[in-house]
């Protein structure tokens, strides 16, 4: 049973959840310039998984890895993977706040496959919403049609690749349980990070005089002894930012707790103007509020219409 204390619990959890996603981002921020993307999400991947699977042990739950639905994994592995590794490549050009604030449009994407996937009817209150929270992104984006860096688009097609996975998990959580598709995205990831070792962990491809491009293409384990306990770090962080998270979700309710993943933004201002002296433009503040605004409006019309697209899961 839900109860107010349960809610306030969970909010708390949600709060904790995002201090710690903020933190492991500005890590990444501030260590990209001396790892390569996938040797750092190989590295954070397995410590998580190790803590995973010590917890799992520890509280004496069943660890299965079997899936119902093979193909809808794989790709919601992949969606995963893919989608987050476009987040991390924004955070070498793009501020923690901005970043953050562009992967919020995930909502409007999952609304937009809701219909298309499950069939779920949205109204033209939250259409014009999603259009709005569009509208918002076009803001904080600010395109220069002339001359448009494209790479700016990096952290929208995270909250794309991020709603496919989410749209996917909506679909298979009705047989495998939450820890059981977790791990699936942990070894998953673990297993691709090992491939781009396999072709590009020697630097062959890092050409380039781009810090975002030497970013990904970088030689893996060139600075150890720098990168490797922030690595460490980021994967004791993610995981328990996910137990956080995950908790919340399963005392609270889901259309409370899930409002305040929007907390997010706030901590990636403070560690941002902190850590690296970035304040957002007064542009990207209206862009972000509207974001916020259009995302909390779907949030009350899901809750209104007993429609629980977007708000039964987190946003990361």
């Amino acid at each position: 049973m839900i109860t107010p204390q349960n809610n306030s619990k969970g909010i708390l959890y949600i709060l904790m959840g995002m201090v710690l996603f903020s933190i492991q981002d500005a890590l990444i921020k501030f260590i990209y310039e001396e790892a390569a993307l996938y040797e750092m999400y190989f590295g954070r991947t397995f410590v998580a998984l190790i803590l995973v699977v010590g917890y799992l042990k520890f509280s004496k739950q069943k660890i299965s890895l079997k899936t119902h639905y093979p193909f809808l994994t794989i790709l919601r592995v992949i969606c995963f993977f893919f989608g987050f590794s476009f987040f991390y490549i924004s955070l070498t050009y793009m501020s923690l706040a901005m970043a953050n604030a562009l992967f919020f449009s995930s909502p409007f994407f999952v609304s937009i496959l809701a219909t298309i996937v499950l069939k779920e009817k949205v109204g033209i209150r939250r259409w014009s919403a999603i259009l709005i929270g569009f509208l918002g992104v076009y803001i904080v984006l600010n395109p220069d049609f002339n001359n448009f860096n494209y790479m700016k688009l990096a952290p929208v097609a995270c909250a794309l690749c991020y709603s496919i996975s989410m749209t996917i998990t909506k679909i298979t959580s009705d047989k495998d349980n939450v820890y059981t598709q977790m791990i699936h995205l942990y070894f998953g990831a673990i297993l691709i990070s090992i491939l781009f070792f396999i072709f590009t962990g020697d630097g062959q491809f890092n050409i380039s005089s781009d810090p975002t491009f030497q970013f990904i293409f970088r030689e893996w384990f060139t600075n150890p002894s720098f990168t490797w306990p922030f690595i460490i770090i980021m994967g004791f962080i993610g995981a328990f930012a996910f137990y956080f998270i995950l908790n919340a979700y399963s005392i609270a309710s889901p259309s409370v707790v899930s409002l305040y993943e929007y907390s997010l933004i706030i901590w990636s201002i403070l560690t941002g103007f902190i850590l690296f002296n970035n304040i957002p433009t007064t542009r990207t503040f209206i862009g972000v509020s509207i974001i916020i605004g259009a995302g909390i409006y779907i949030y009350f019309r899901e809750k209104i219409k007993d429609q629980m697209i977007v708000t039964d899961t987190p946003n990361r």
